[in-house]
């Protein structure tokens, strides 16, 4: 190999190299660091909470919504209300926020919680099939908690517009007519103001995470009324975050044809008002579409009328103590005459980013795009079919992990035509190397010469001399594709395996450097190298021990440190990812040990481990003449 191939191959090693640390250093290392200081992060917000108790210092609480008047085509545009400015309420415990106010209780297969009758919100939702760790005796995920709480999350609907005695608002106590809502038993409440014009609404569940609500305004007035419909999701305070490049945390919607809209908290700070196609009083722009709030796995969306007209928003209000964070949409005016009844339906999906429900709401419901609540990146054409096959096959044999093996054989298997064609190419090569060196010998000084001679000698092969760099670029999609899917899918999170590997979407837990938990102390986070990195770096290792080891120094030098580099890189990427990557070296090593025995190609693999062994040395070229 000349000089030129070794500043080549030495580059595209270097560039691997960078790329797995930058992943280590930016993401790997930071999140497991996070993960064990959370307990620390928590005693932390605690103390900072009694202080502000002690002394009286005012948070974000609830006051009277400011409520536009106007009419679509009037001078005063109508919004949806806003967050609150700083009120009086103290920060209290979870419990204590929940009962400061009457509620209607939620029950269901996936998730509990309960809908306060005051403001009608949805503020209380626990996910009954997912927790906090792997522990079985960890918490149950939170999604929504009242104001007045810790970290106050809500979803909230009603209508803003000019009305005799005043719609109601975040401050209005309703009246239910039953006190658990349970999928088939919907809750109705009712409201009248001082006119004696009658809001009713009835909020339906059903078993996975889908809110139906029917908003309804009985006019008993004399006159017409025009209310606009609106839906909000709040978030006050910013989240603890994730904070990666391929993930999306943050603000999230689809505004008709304008498509998908993200924005990151950090993107809305210091904004004041962040507009998503919001054209003046133009409402003929958003047909379709949804706004809400995602974090890596859940999600909170308001889901308007898909056929109705509606404006967007991405707001953050920066007044109090802590930003609050809102998305809001606000429907198209309804006209309601003397002695009638005008209505809306709307939508919140509050749960978690399962794929098959998220789809099927898709189509059950016409929700324009709203599979794209899943993050699964610009390559999703990629990314989705490969989530497809690994959720296939784990219905028929239970195990993601195993799934991940068997989708890989049948990739093996799908690309073996080309595979065959780049190993077969790679065995010619070895057989005619002596010539090619032979070749660059005669005509050292020549380059030009040198290229000819070696191009006849291909094409008198029948060589392809890039074919060898198929087998690893066919990998590279793949390679992400099952990472995007380890990393973003909750359908990973906390999936076992077998033995230690109780979470595929997590690093193996195990180090060599504790001899894998037998000796009694935990491992610095950069130095946990678990069982699956070593056997992925002992296949890299057999793999590359294949071919006869390379003449010039360096390129040995870097072949040899390559599986030991690769196996401290690869142990903060998720287990699930560093199982795959062994099985696929594994059986790349019987597929080339075959291709090359049928070429006639001699293995080198005995007789260099035997090199390394015995530290014998190579035999010394003879004197040219």
């Amino acid at each position: 190999m000349n000089r030129e191939d070794n500043k080549n191959l030495i580059l595209a090693i270097l560039l691997s190299v960078l790329v797995f640390v930058g992943w280590t250093y930016f993401y790997g290392a930071p999140q497991m660091e996070r993960q064990r200081q959370e307990a620390e992060m928590a005693q932390r917000q605690q103390e900072a909470q009694t202080q502000q108790e002690q002394q009286n210092i005012p948070v974000p609480g609830e006051a009277q919504m400011p409520r536009p008047e106007g009419t679509p085509d009037g001078t005063a545009e109508p919004t949806a209300p806003t967050s609150a400015l700083p009120g009086v309420a103290i920060e209290q415990s979870r419990d204590e926020a929940l009962r400061a106010s009457p509620r209607v209780t939620i029950d269901t297969a996936s998730k509990r919680g309960s809908l306060n009758l005051r403001g009608a919100r949805i503020d209380d939702i626990i996910l009954k099939d997912y927790q906090e760790t792997v522990e079985p005796d960890s918490d149950n995920i939170v999604l929504l908690s009242p104001t007045g709480s810790a970290n106050p999350y809500y979803a909230e609907f009603g209508w803003v517009g000019t009305v005799p005695g005043g719609v109601p608002d975040s401050q209005t106590l309703w009246e239910a007519d039953r006190d658990q809502l349970t999928p088939g038993a919907p809750v109705t409440l009712t409201w009248e103001n001082e006119a004696g014009i009658v809001f009713s609404r009835t909020v339906a569940i059903d078993n996975n995470a889908m809110f139906t609500i029917e908003d309804r305004v009985e006019n008993t007035a004399d006159e017409a009324v025009t209310v606009f419909p609106y839906g909000l999701v709040s978030r006050h305070g910013e989240p603890e975050t994730i904070g990666f490049f391929i993930l999306h945390e943050g603000l999230i919607g689809v505004l008709g044809d304008e498509g998908l809209q993200e924005y990151s908290y950090s993107n809305v700070l210091g904004a004041s008002r962040i507009t998503g196609n919001v054209r003046g009083t133009t409402w003929t722009d958003n047909l379709g579409g949804w706004l809400g709030i995602t974090d890596k796995y859940w999600a909170a969306t308001i889901i308007p009328d898909q056929a109705t007209p509606f404006q967007g928003r991405f707001t953050v209000d920066e007044g109090g103590t802590r930003p609050i964070f809102q998305t809001d949409v606000l429907g198209q005016g309804i006209v309601v005459p003397p002695g009638e009844t005008g209505g809306v339906t709307q939508r919140l999906f509050a749960g978690a980013k399962e794929v098959d429900v998220i789809d099927d709401y898709r189509d059950n419901y016409g929700i324009l795009r709203f599979d794209l609540l899943i993050d699964w990146g610009w390559f999703y054409f990629i990314t989705k079919p490969m989530f497809y096959a690994l959720d296939f096959f784990n219905g028929l044999v239970g195990n993601f992990g195993v799934a991940i093996l068997v989708v890989t054989v049948f990739l093996k298997i799908f690309f073996l035509p080309l595979a065959n064609k780049s190993y077969a190419s790679m065995a010619k090569m070895k057989a005619v190397q002596p010539e090619m060196m032979a070749i660059r010998d005669r005509y050292k000084d020549d380059r030009m010469k040198q290229q000819q001679e070696l191009m006849d000698l291909y094409k008198r092969e029948k060589i392809n001399p890039v074919a060898g760099c198929w087998p690893v670029l066919i990998q590279i999609p793949v390679f992400f594709a099952l990472y995007k899917v380890l990393f973003v899918s909750i359908e990973m999170r906390h999936a076992p395996f077998f033995g230690w590997i109780q979470d595929l979407a997590a690093p193996d837990p195990t180090s060599i450097f504790n001899l894998f938990g037998l000796l009694p102390f935990a491992v610095p986070a950069l130095l946990t190298v678990g069982v699956w990195p070593i056997l992925m770096g002992l296949t890299m290792f057999v793999q590359m021990k294949m071919n006869p080891e390379p003449t010039d120094p360096i390129q040995k030098a870097v072949f040899t440190w390559m599986p030991v580099i690769f196996t401290f890189l690869l142990a903060s990427f998720p287990a699930g990812l560093v199982i795959y990557w062994a099985w696929n070296n594994f059986l790349s090593v019987l597929q080339q040990g075959y291709i090359m025995r049928r070429h006639g190609v001699k293995i080198e693999l005995w007789d260099n481990l035997r090199k390394l062994v015995t530290r014998e040395k190579p035999e010394p070229e003879p004197p040219k003449s």
